[in-house]
Parts: structure tokens; sequence; C-alpha cells
């Protein structure tokens, strides 16, 4: 009998920027461990996906870094290859958009399609910034989102709610790189004519009942709204050429282009395995079920634009399962590469090993709602849950093996009662986990294994070998022997979840060989008796984190805002200072020393940043209502100002919580800020190069940042509440102090 075959399809991330843990959690480790499942059960398994390189993302990206969009999308594709292998995640072929081999394969798609009437030509509306002199594309332009009134919507979609707009939809448009509004102005694109699946997609969509009901909710809502034609082409020279004839200028819009990246990802495993035509046994046999792994935002492009695209081209599988997560938050607010906060997987496995990663992620995993990450939960969980009850267990069992017995102890009769309590347990955790990950739903098969591994410490204490070593050698060696055969049970039931540790744990059983393809049956495998044991070690060490909250909660007392000042005098009784009168969205007066650095026509209609829950002073007779913060370098001081769009009152903050509390001046001076300039988009240097999450400033430029203490290598950098950096009003050196 053939074994069955499954195809996995994996998002595909930007490589614009690292990965980070929404990543991992949204759409990267639960096909790992659907993967890793179905190959110990003996099934083939077509797992793919890659670097997306083209589309403005990128772009944007290299305008940052002053570099090509293919330099970034290489650079992004190397780093992001590597994290992923070094979290144990194996794909059947991990590659990229920018090959030939894809451009190729979306070519095929799109002629197909035109030639079967589905691609129109027509005119359209696009944005055009008069100033920049160019059509831009979805991510050139933001603006509010009529639906939740996030006001940096990207054009195209919503990253908060999930809305999608169409060109002309989103309110107070903006071009992102002249802070210009953009015009409508008319040119000429293909579209896909959705409309034409209205009838097949309903069909297909009603007989997918088993999909989670987030995914099924979201779709019929997309349907149920009505679908329209999109464009599939756009004004931009980086991407996929439309293989048209006088199509110059133009490429394959981003969203069409990346979910064909799975048939010729497929394509290109075929090729790489020399058989050329191997990819049709998953896409070509209808008994072969797909599943595609995503995070919310993408599921209509997976449950109605790919669907009907395949339907359109005619001849291949349709997606069986769209298994999509929610979001991983952070304090609330979404993980992004582009705006909010990131925490990078390079940087996380620095410090921690991937298997706590994946450990974490899985249990907390967003499954059917979002879920947040802290660093107080991930040192709880584990800590409290795979130290000191999965870890506990192995080490307990394992040591006092070792000690008493050097081998595997054989079962001497006497004890069936326990066998079967053994038996037992590890058949109901088997099948547990079995229909769980089948289901893909991973959190609930994970805490079968660790139900399993509670069972376990019990039954260890209720045995108590260490008094039966003392009355009754073979009997203990015999309850020894039921837990070895627990703890080799968890090693493959954990095997897909955590591989790097259950393969350690495999070998300290006395086994040979490698967890992986065709050795699910090994749950229930006779121990190797009269094996030598091997001196075991603790698989999990806890971890103590230097948390971000700790490190920086005591920034989260400044109140920062962006402030106007409208107007300058002098101080009446001080030669050196001044009295300006700052709107922060409300009316105050500070008083500043800065007459030796600043006229009061340069500071006049100049944006700072300001304190404002400072106590109010009086300074040589005048009240001052907060403080404008200054860099100071050598004979040089600087206000700090925002480096783009900024109104006044708008909030400057490093990504935390801020909480009500009024400072003193003394208080205040125990903060630690330094100016440094971004040399990537995970160091800066103030002097020393730190590390901090920059991904969304420029490489180049000045930038505010907060540090935990003196000499500190991680740093958080300031940016206002629309990710506006806060740089400094000049050229100073690393490192200058902020006061």
């Amino acid at each position: 009998m053939e074994r069955p075959k499954v195809f996995i399809g994996v998002a595909w991330p930007y490589a614009n920027s690292a990965i980070h843990l929404g990543h991992v959690a949204g759409s990267l480790l639960p096909p790992d461990i659907f993967s890793r499942y179905h190959r110990m059960r003996g099934h083939q398994v077509l797992m793919v996906s890659g670097s997306d390189q083209h589309g403005t993302p990128v772009t944007v990206r290299a305008e940052k870094d002053n570099q090509t969009p293919e330099q970034v999308a290489e650079r992004y594709h190397l780093i992001n290859k590597k994290a992923i292998e070094d979290l144990g995640i194996e794909f059947s072929m991990f590659t990229k958009t920018h090959t030939p081999n894809h451009v190729s394969v979306v070519h095929d798609v799109f002629l197909r399609l035109m030639e079967k009437g589905h691609l129109e030509q027509r005119q359209t509306l696009q944005y055009y910034c008069p100033k920049c002199v160019k059509f831009l594309p979805d991510r050139y332009v933001e603006g509010k989102c009529s639906k939740c009134g996030n006001e940096s919507s990207r054009s195209d979609q919503c990253d908060k709610c999930g809305t999608t707009f169409e060109v002309g939809e989103i309110s107070d448009p903006v071009c992102i790189t002249c802070h210009s509004r953009p015009e409508m102005k008319e040119t000429e694109h293909y579209f896909f004519k959705l409309t034409d699946f209205d009838e097949p997609l309903l069909h297909y969509v009603q007989g997918s009942e088993h999909w989670r009901s987030n995914v099924q909710l979201f779709t019929q809502n997309w349907l149920e709204s009505g679908l329209k034609d999109r464009p599939i082409t756009r004004d931009m020279s980086w991407g996929v050429p439309v293989p048209l004839p006088n199509t110059e200028g133009k490429v394959i819009y981003v969203w069409f282009e990346a979910v064909i990246g799975y048939l010729s990802a497929s394509k290109e495993w075929a090729q790489s395995i020399g058989r050329p035509d191997a990819w049709k046994d998953y896409w070509m046999d209808p008994e072969v079920k797909s599943y595609y792994f995503l995070g919310k935002d993408n599921i209509p492009f997976h449950t109605i634009i790919w669907p009907s695209i395949l339907m359109g081209y005619g001849g291949l599988n349709l997606p069986y399962d769209v298994p999509a997560n929610e979001f991983l938050t952070f304090k609330g607010e979404k993980l992004s590469k582009s705006k909010g906060p990131s925490i990078d997987i390079p940087s996380i496995l620095d410090l921690f090993e991937a298997d706590l990663v994946r450990y974490y992620l899985t249990v907390n995993m967003p499954e059917g709602k979002d879920a947040d990450f802290s660093w107080e939960d991930f040192e709880t969980k584990v800590n409290n849950e795979l130290v000191a009850t999965l870890g506990n267990y192995f080490h307990r069992v394992l040591s006092f093996t070792h000690k008493n017995f050097h081998e595997v102890p054989s079962l001497p009769e006497g004890i069936e009662a326990e066998e079967g309590q053994v038996r037992d347990a590890i058949a109901q955790a088997l099948v547990e986990v079995e229909t769980y990950i089948s289901a893909c739903q991973f959190k609930k098969g994970l805490k079968a294994i660790m139900d399993l591994a509670q069972f376990g410490n019990r039954f260890f204490d209720a045995v108590k070998p260490w008094s039966l070593l003392k009355t009754d050698r073979a009997k203990c060696g015999g309850v020894l022997n039921l837990n070895l055969r627990i703890v080799q049970a968890l090693a493959v039931l954990g095997h897909p979840f955590m591989p790097f540790s259950s393969q350690r744990l495999w070998g300290f059983l006395g086994n040979d060989g490698t967890i992986g393809e065709g050795s699910w049956d090994w749950v229930t495998k006779d121990l190797n008796v009269g094996s030598p044991l091997p001196e075991p070690k603790p698989l999990f060490k806890k971890v103590e984190i230097d948390r971000e909250e700790s490190l920086f909660a005591a920034y989260e007392a400044l109140d920062l805002r962006v402030g106007l000042v409208e107007e300058v005098c002098d101080h009446p009784n001080a030669d050196k200072l001044m009295v300006l009168k700052v709107d922060i969205g409300r009316p105050i007066q500070l008083v500043a020393g800065l007459k030796n650095y600043y006229t009061k026509e340069q500071l006049t209609g100049k944006k700072v940043v300001v304190i404002t829950n400072l106590q109010p002073a009086k300074l040589r007779g005048v009240e001052s209502q907060g403080m404008v913060l200054a860099a100071e370098s050598g004979d040089l001081v600087k206000v700090l100002t925002p480096s783009g769009p900024a109104e006044p009152g708008d909030r400057v903050t490093s990504g935390l919580s801020p909480i009500s509390k009024v400072l003193t001046f003394q208080e205040f001076q125990a903060f630690i800020l330094r100016v440094g300039t971004v040399l990537n988009d995970q160091e800066a240097d103030l002097g020393h190069v730190i590390k901090a999450d920059t991904s969304s400033l420029t490489k180049g430029t000045q930038a505010a940042f907060f540090l935990p203490k003196e000499g500190a290598e991680t740093a958080l950098p300031l940016f206002t509440e629309k990710k506006v950096s806060i740089g400094v009003d000049g050229e100073l050196d690393n490192g200058a102090k902020v006061r």
C-alpha cells in the first residue's frame, strides 16, 4: 500500500527584516510540528515555503538602507533561512521568489488565466504622488482605517483589524516618502476577474466545515460583502515582470505572485531531487490533502484568492485546510517588522535553546484567539512546566536508574498491575496526541504529553524505587523499567514539538538511531534491556530573564510628548535661560537653558520633545511646567526632535505602556538617555555597539535611546505613537547624553 501524501504550504515571510516570534507562533512552528508528526507516521510530506523577496516591504527597506532591493532581499533571505534552521524547522524546500524558476511558473499561471479569459486589461485610478513624480504602490500610502480607526493603516490592508481596501478607500492618505497627500491618477492594469468564481467559491467554502471558526467567519464575511475583481499588476520595477508586450515598468502584484510560490517551490523541489514531475504527485492526486499555515491577516488570500487562481488554472488541488492562527501580541500590540514591537528570532536564539522557544510558543500558540507574549510568562512556563514537570521527571528516572543499575533493568513477574497502569497511560496519551495533531490543535497535543509526564511523576512517587532498592532489587528494577517506558514514550511523542531535546533523551535511554521518518511506533517500542545507560544530564535548565519589563520599567514613568514651540522670550532674571510657550496638545510654559545654543528665531516653530510629568518648579521666579529634552556633546547642545511628521501632543514612547506618576527632577536625572547612530535593524552605535530593535529606523541616522544602565548591551529607541523616530536637531557624537 502506498504511503499517504500530505502537502504543506507555509506563508512566505517578507525578506525585509529578521523574522520574529509572531511569525514562528503564527505560521512557522505549527506546520513543522504537523510535518514532523506525519513523517514519523511514515507519510510522504512535501512542505514548502521561502522568502517573499518582491513587493514594497523590500523596496521600502532598501530605500532606508541605501541598497538595492535585491541586496536587501538576499541579505534577509539568508538571515531568515538560518534562523528557521536554527529553530529546527525543516522544509522540503525553502526557496525565494527572485528566481528564474519562480518567474517562469508565475508567467505560466498568468498566461493560462489570460488565455481562459480570467484576466482583463482595464483603466484604473491609482495613487500618484506629484511631489515624488510616481505612482505609489500600496505600502507607500498610509491613512486611517475606516473600520477600526487605525491611523497608520496601509492603503491595501489594515494590519490591526485585517480589513482590505481598494485604491481610494482609505481615509486621509499620505505618501510615506514625502508625507504629502497623493492624488488619484488613471493608469492601465490587468485585473483578475474574481467575480468569475462566485459560485464555485461558495460551493468550495460550504464544503469546508472542518476549517477553524475564525477562518470560516473571515471567509464568509468576504463572500457576503461581494467579490470584486482585483488588479494584479502595478507600476514599479522590482518584481516579476508582466509577460506581455508594451508592459514596461509594470510588475505582477506581490499578493498574486507570492501564493503561486507554493507551486513554484514544489516544482523546484522536484527538480532538486532529479524527478521533475514529482510535484504532480502532490498537486494532481485528488487523494492528497493540502494544508496551508498562515496568520489571520492572510486568510482571504488562501481561502478566496488562491483557490480562485487554482480553479482558473485548472487541474490542481485546492487547499483542504487553512489552519490560520491569530496574532501573537506584546503588551496587547501585534508583533510586527515594520510597526510596533518585534522580538526577532536570531536575537532570542542567542539567549535560549530552540526547544525552550518552541515549547513556550506552542503552549502560548494563538490558535483560537490572540495570545500575549511576556518575558515573565516565558520564564514562568519554562521553569514551572517544562523544567519542573517534564525535565524533572526525566532526570529523576534516568539519574536514579543510572546510579543504581547502570543499564536498562529487566521487567520481572509480579508487577502486572503497575505495568497495566503504565500501558494504559501511554495508550491514552498516544491517542490524544494523534487526534490533536491531526486536527492541527497543537496546544492540546502538547498538553496531552505534559499530562503523561505528570502521570509519570506521580507513578514514580507511588512505586518508591528508593525504598524497593533496599528490600527488593528485582522489583525496583522492574518499576524503573516501567518508568523508562514512559520516558521513551515521551521522547517520541514530544519529538514534533521539541526535536533537539527529544533526540538527546533518546540517547540517554541507551537507544541508537534518530527519531524521524517512520519512528512513530517507537512510542511503544520494547526497551533495550541490558543496554548500558550513559550518564544523564539535565535536558532543560531554569531560565533567569533580565526582562525588558525589569530593565526598562522605570522608563514607563516618563510621559514624553511632541511639543511645538510657539513663542520664545528671554528670562527676566537669568542671562542663560529662555521662557518658551509650547503646545503639547495644550499650552504649557517651560523654562529652558538654551540661550547659549539657540536664538529665539531658531526655536520658534520647532518641534521638540517635552517631559510633561515633572513636578512644576519655579526657576529664578518663573514657573516651568516641564522640560525640553536636549543632547549634549562637548560644547554642542541640540534639542531632540521628531524625524518625520508629528503633531503637538503626540506621545513619545519606547514601546512600553506609560504609567501615571509625577517625577521630581532628581528622579528624572536617574534615567539614562543617549544619542546613537543606527547600524542595521538590530544594532546601534551609542559609543559602543548595543542591541536594539531598529528595524523601523533608517540606517545611518541618529536617534535617541533609553538604556537600563551605563554600559548596557540593550537599548530601546524613542519614537512617536505613529512610529516616527526621535532624532536630534543636528549631528552629535554617538553616546551624547540627553538631559
